[in-house]
């Protein structure tokens, strides 16, 4: 199974990068990815085994105890590779949250499944963004577009990727909400024994 971790987002948010995508529909060369598809990446998994997918539900769902909801915005757009002929035209995501969740995502999956897990990542900084259109043929650069989006970050999910002649199909296999409650646990729990006693 190809599997990655991501984000994806609130029906407002699709909206308004769907009317940023209908620019690139007049150059030529560029293809658009589907509205239910936009989606941040945490970490790219590549090929997993059955048997690693429990590891990796389990893990959603610990940082999921563990990591608080967040904001995140999208201010403008940006290539992939900056310089000479882009390929990827996106949009760029914002929010402490997204670097940190990653993080988490990375440190955890080495301790269940050994650092060969993190090598379909690569070892590029992370950088969150949504792929708005992906380059199919030579094409022209795409005029910036000036966002003012937020959206509150509640949950994160498992998806399996499944490449196919048309693009790619995502199937989300489970969503991990976001309820930072640990700390608020231990606390309880620590509060309770200094009342038993």
């Amino acid at each position: 199974m190809r599997l990655f971790y991501a984000v994806f987002l609130p029906e407002e948010v699709k909206r308004a990068l769907v009317e940023a995508q209908e620019r690139v529909a007049r150059y030529k060369g560029w293809r658009e990815v589907a509205p239910h598809h936009l989606h941040v990446t945490l970490l790219f998994l590549g090929e997993r085994s059955e048997e690693d997918l429990e590891d990796l539900l389990a893990l959603g769902h610990r940082l999921g105890r563990l990591h608080p909801p967040f904001t995140a915005r999208i201010r403008g757009t940006g290539y992939f590779p900056n310089e000479g002929t882009p390929r990827v035209w996106f949009a760029k995501a914002e929010g402490e949250g997204f670097a940190l969740l990653a993080q988490r995502l990375r440190e955890g999956v080495r301790e269940f499944l050994g650092e060969e897990a993190l090598l379909a990542g690569g070892d590029k900084p992370f950088k969150p963004h949504i792929t708005l259109a992906r380059r199919k043929a030579p094409a022209p650069r795409v005029p910036p577009v000036v966002f003012g989006l937020e959206w509150p970050v509640t949950e994160f999910a498992l998806v399996r990727s499944e490449l196919k002649p048309k693009g790619p199909v995502y199937t989300i296999l489970e969503k991990f909400p976001l309820r930072g409650d640990h700390g608020r646990e231990q606390e309880e729990s620590a509060g309770k024994r200094s009342q038993d006693h």
